[in-house]
């Protein structure tokens, strides 16, 4: 087959963030797909350019398109609706003249991707599959940044426009399938692809001394936070914990990533004068598991909104992968999986004083985090490995393309 996606904020593995797209992309390319993805130029996290404008071939088999996008996806929502709405036309542009498509993948948020992707199988007469990865705009509304009425009126429009019309829709967490009904989408065109890990690439031989050198932390405890830093993530609650472990000389806090609260969240910490938090710029995928080496255990947190409960975070399983304990500042499907496996100590979201309990408790028990770390890896190696997630994500474009 050969499949069109359509994602403006494609990772490679040389780039910050999740990489659950190139992860699949490769794997269906070693399965003898081909594989164009219609990409953006510029960074989720920091909204810098990563990838110049033109055809950048990653593997035999796997082109990335990438089209020049006016304004950003970064900062300003103003700024941010003028990129989106830039790459949903260079995007139909450029896949207007690819040629040869059997199936088109389109991916959101944002929405106006999935538009695009939706465009593109009309204008091929192919099926598309529609990937939800969050349920926008609820999220946005919920947080604040949607407020006009009219453009919700709109985005819930589209929202539902596309979740009656695609061939497929894939929801990467079970806390979506019951939101995505409701807003229009049949059950049997509902497939469940969660999020998941390559657990291979976190069989990692080093134990991070180098980085804890590099950095001054040997012989600390690292509790470490990888990833966005915006509104959603609710750092500002791991800044609290670290305040209230201050006099705890063990125990350093380090924050790896970029995004729209950074500066805000490094004022906070130097107003309070914290030597125990640590912030680190954003580094490719590649160096994750020399960094989740280095740490003693993970920190997954969010606002603590109802919606924020159907979420099934990615950082998650990269800690499960590298053997490390999490910290869960999340309610819902994830939590579940988290106690099922063993792998971690559930907090209330939004709880500063809870979150450091359990940082110290981890920090007391050497053994309870080797034995943590060791449940969370074999459950996710057991069910949310990345190879057999693509194995599914293929089936479903193998069915649709076969029955067209």
């Amino acid at each position: 087959m050969h499949i069109l996606l359509i994602h403006q904020l494609f990772i490679r593995p040389q780039d910050p963030g999740g990489t659950r797209h190139y992860e699949f992309a490769r794997h269906l390319v070693q399965r003898g797909h081909q594989v164009t993805v219609l990409a953006g130029t510029r960074s989720y996290l920091s909204g810098a350019v990563q990838a110049p404008v033109g055809r950048e071939l990653l593997e035999p088999g796997l082109v990335v398109l990438r089209s020049r996008v006016v304004g950003g996806v970064h900062r300003s929502f103003l700024r941010r609706s003028v990129g989106f709405l830039t790459f949903l036309v260079s995007s139909l542009t450029a896949g207007a003249r690819v040629r040869g498509v059997d199936v088109v993948w389109g991916t959101s948020p944002p929405l106006t991707q999935a538009l695009s992707a939706w465009a593109l199988a009309r204008l091929k007469g192919v099926p598309w599959v529609f990937e939800v990865r969050d349920l926008w705009p609820d999220f946005a509304v919920e947080l604040g940044v949607l407020r006009s009425p009219l453009l919700i009126r709109l985005a819930k429009g589209l929202e539902r426009f596309l979740y009656r019309r695609a061939d497929r829709v894939v929801v990467n967490s079970p806390g979506f399938i019951e939101p995505v009904q409701r807003e229009g989408a049949e059950a049997d065109r509902i497939a469940l692809i969660p999020n998941g890990v390559d657990s291979a690439a976190f069989e990692h031989e080093g134990d991070g001394a180098a980085l804890r050198l590099m950095h001054g932390l040997q012989g600390k405890f690292i509790a470490l936070y990888a990833g966005a830093h915006g509104p959603a993530n609710d750092l500002g609650v791991v800044v609290r914990a670290a305040q209230a472990l201050r006099e705890d000389p063990r125990i350093v806090f380090l924050l790896v990533g970029d995004g729209k609260d950074k500066l805000a969240l490094r004022k906070l910490a130097a107003d309070l004068r914290l030597s125990n938090l640590r912030f680190l710029p954003p580094i490719p995928k590649s160096g994750i598991p020399e960094l989740f080496a280095a740490a003693d255990c993970g920190l997954a947190v969010l606002k603590p909104i109802p919606l924020f409960a159907t979420t099934f975070p990615n950082k998650v399983f990269d800690y499960m992968a590298a053997a490390k304990p999490v910290v869960l500042a999340i309610d819902g499907p994830i939590r579940q999986v988290v106690e099922q496996a063993g792998a971690g100590i559930a907090v209330p979201p939004g709880d500063a004083q809870a979150m450091a309990r359990a940082v110290t408790r981890l920090a007391d028990d050497p053994e309870l985090r080797r034995r943590m770390g060791q449940q969370g890896r074999d459950h996710v190696k057991a069910a949310f490995d990345r190879r057999q997630l693509a194995d599914q994500m293929e089936a479903i474009f193998v069915e649709l393309v076969g029955t067209r």
